[in-house]
């Protein structure tokens, strides 16, 4: 069902692909859009490894929010770990590709849980994480995306 990576010799490993996903702070969700456009945005994210699924927040309306009632059908890419290895113009980089479906979640116990632990991989501390679930938690929607695949490669950029 999804193609797999066409030169197999820029293929990374699962658990390479995994670690990037677990660490880039920021991805390109894309989205079936208006008319048949692609609609595509940058965001937040966190990526439950376990659970095999993304989680991130945004607005409860919207273009997005309005695709994703139309289509659960989603794209999110993350790229990063730029290295120089031959030649210091033309660095290496990855990226990750995951294909799923999302899902507007209710913010119930299990919810405010994981969006506690998203906002632990973007807020200096604990307390801030706390005082801002306080002040604005109620008014987030929340999102899963249930990875039904994911790949990565590394190309250099020459």
């Amino acid at each position: 069902m999804f193609r797999p990576i066409r030169r197999k010799k820029n293929e990374i490993s699962l658990p390479a692909a995994q670690q990037l996903l677990r660490e880039a702070r920021r991805g390109v969700l894309a989205v079936n859009g208006d008319d048949g456009y692609p609609y595509a945005i940058p965001i937040n994210y966190l990526y439950d490894e376990a659970a095999q699924k993304l989680y991130f927040h945004g607005a409860k309306v919207g273009h997005k929010v309005d695709a994703l009632k139309a289509c659960d059908k989603v794209c999110f890419t993350v790229y990063g770990n730029e290295t120089i290895k031959d030649e210091p113009w033309a660095p290496y980089w990855q990226s990750v590709v995951v294909f799923g479906r999302c899902h507007l979640k209710a913010l119930d116990a299990q919810a405010l849980e994981t969006l506690r632990r998203f906002a632990l991989k973007y807020y200096p501390s604990e307390a801030l994480v706390e005082e801002e679930i306080a002040q604005s938690g109620r008014a987030v929607q929340w999102y899963e995306i249930t990875i039904e695949h994911l790949s990565g490669k590394e190309i250099q950029e020459r």
